[in-house]
Formats: structure tokens, C-alpha cells, sequence
């Protein structure tokens, strides 16, 4: 097999291919030898499992995680790297290539239809426009992910991973909590991709355990609550959410303070339960 992260090669493999990479597309191959192995150790690709891959590059960390895992199944968007993929894993039998906007992928279909008796994971290097979204469409798909190990921008892993009730934390750290437990794996300089990014990068990992659980109504209710707080994080409930959802202030006032917090609070300062509480509560004023 070709080394993937070899400078030389790999200019010379997309200067075959006539390929050019897309800012659009937010394109940045991995050429660090060390960190595709270390993100397929980490991230479940094992005997039994199945892994889900993001955006694949060349194939550079698809190759590590079908030497490992039973079955990787690589939903890549752009057209023009199938030709390369061809090519370089030429020598894997168990990865399937779906050329497919991943946002547009039914998830549960897609594990029912492909690892059927395997527990399934989630591995990808990340484009920074749409880390969140893409973390979201499999965490709200209710699809039996066991886990997703993925590269995102540093900046961006410490959000995912604060906890709630923390400086750090925004709607996504809250949204991530619902579903799973987040974690920071290790850092990954900018020199580690071909082209450098302007920022550094790092790889985090989230258990899926689903250790919440709100009936469909309270949940929909739940997360409007935190989006439209966080999108105002500055004001304080009262001023954010009145704003935002409609309700008076008083009625904001009392829910907080039968969730036991004053009339000035931020949502920063609730951690997830009493996030929920104080959502629980306040549905009770929609008028």
C-alpha cells in the first residue's frame, strides 16, 4: 500500500488526478503519520465494530480504521476524490465509498442497511464550516452510534466538550451533554494537514449514552430555551429569553426562582439539570 502521508506522494497522486483542493469544501488532507492511527485506536475501529467516515481526503485515515474495523463505510461529497480512492485503497475489501452530502444521509437506514450485527462508530477529520451540524445530524438521528471520535478546530472542541454551567459552554456544549459525554483526546498542530490551516486543531471524543431523556414536546421546548438563551448570552435569562420566546418577565422570574436561582442569572451559570428544570418549569407560563 502507498504511504498516504507522504508529501511527495501524495502531490504527485492529485497532480494525476487533476485535483485541486476546495475552499468551499473546507479541504485539509492530514499528512502527520501519527495521527490517523491514533484516531482509529481511539475511536472504536475494532474487531466487531463498523465505522462511519466523514469526508475521507485520500483515504489516509480510511485505510487505518478498514485495517482495524470490520466494515468502513466512507461518505464522501466530493465526486472528483472517488478516482483517487480507487486507487489507494485499492487493496481493502471491507470499505464502501457512498459519494453523498452526509447531511442528506438517512443514518439509521444506513446502519440497518450496512453493519447489520455490528456495534457501528463514527471517525472523521472534520470540515470547520460544518463541524456542528454534522455532529447533530447523528446525535438527534437517534441512530445506535456507540460513539464519534472527530477533528474539529481547537476552539470548537473546547466548546463541545465544556460542561454546562461553565464560562466555556454555548448551546452545542448543552445540546452535546443530552446525548453523551464529551472528552478531549489530544491536539493536533496546523502543520499536520496539506494545506495548513490557519488555526490548530484537536480530536475529541463523544460517548453516545443518552443519559437524558425529556418527552418530544419538552425536548423540542428544551432546546429552543437554550438556543435562545445562548444566542443572547450577555443578557441575562430574563432579558434574552423575553425577547426571544415571548414570555413576560415575570413569568421568566418565577420559573427561575422555583428552580432556585435569582432574577439577574445568566444562562452560563445553570449546569444541564438545572437547564432542564428551569425549562420544565418555565413551560408551565406559555400562555
Amino acid at each position: 500500500m502507498n504511504n498516504l502521508t507522504n508529501l511527495g506522494y501524495i502531490k504527485e497522486l492529485l497532480g494525476r488526478h487533476n485535483f485541486n483542493f476546495s475552499k468551499g469544501l473546507g479541504q485539509n488532507f492530514l499528512v502527520n503519520p501519527s495521527v490517523c492511527p491514533k484516531i482509529a485506536e481511539m475511536g472504536n475501529a475494532k474487531k466487531g465494530f463498523g465505522i462511519i467516515e466523514v469526508g475521507t481526503g485520500i483515504g489516509t485515515l480510511t485505510a487505518e480504521l478498514a485495517s482495524r474495523a470490520d466494515k468502513v463505510v466512507a461518505v464522501e461529497i466530493d465526486q472528483r476524490l472517488l478516482p483517487v480512492l480507487e486507487e489507494t485503497l485499492a487493496d481493502f475489501n471491507n470499505i464502501k465509498v457512498i459519494n453523498e452530502d452526509i447531511m442528506n444521509v438517512d443514518i439509521c437506514k444506513l446502519i440497518s442497511e450496512e453493519f447489520d450485527g455490528m456495534d457501528v462508530a463514527v471517525c472523521a477529520n472534520l470540515p470547520y464550516y460544518i463541524t456542528s451540524p454534522v455532529i447533530m445530524h447523528f446525535l438527534e438521528s437517534g441512530a445506535p452510534v456507540k460513539s464519534l471520535t472527530v477533528m474539529v478546530q481547537k476552539e470548537a472542541a473546547e466548546r463541545l466538550c465544556a460542561e454546562p454551567g461553565t464560562r466555556q459552554s454555548g448551546a452545542i456544549s448543552v445540546a452535546v451533554r443530552y446525548y453523551g459525554d464529551a472528552k478531549t483526546l489530544f491536539s493536533v498542530s496546523r502543520g499536520s494537514f496539506i494545506p495548513a490551516p490557519n488555526v490548530d486543531s484537536a480530536v475529541i471524543r463523544i460517548d453516545v449514552n443518552k443519559k437524558y431523556s425529556l418527552e418530544p414536546e419538552d425536548e423540542k421546548f428544551f432546546f429552543s430555551v437554550v438556543k435562545s438563551a445562548f444566542s443572547q448570552r450577555r443578557k441575562t435569562l430574563a432579558n434574552s429569553l423575553s425577547s426571544m420566546l415571548s414570555f413576560t418577565k415575570q413569568d421568566i422570574y418565577a420559573a427561575l426562582a422555583e428552580t432556585g436561582f435569582s432574577e439577574n442569572t445568566r444562562v452560563e451559570q445553570l449546569d444541564m439539570e438545572s437547564l432542564m428544570n428551569f425549562s420544565l418549569n418555565l413551560k408551565k407560563y406559555i400562555h
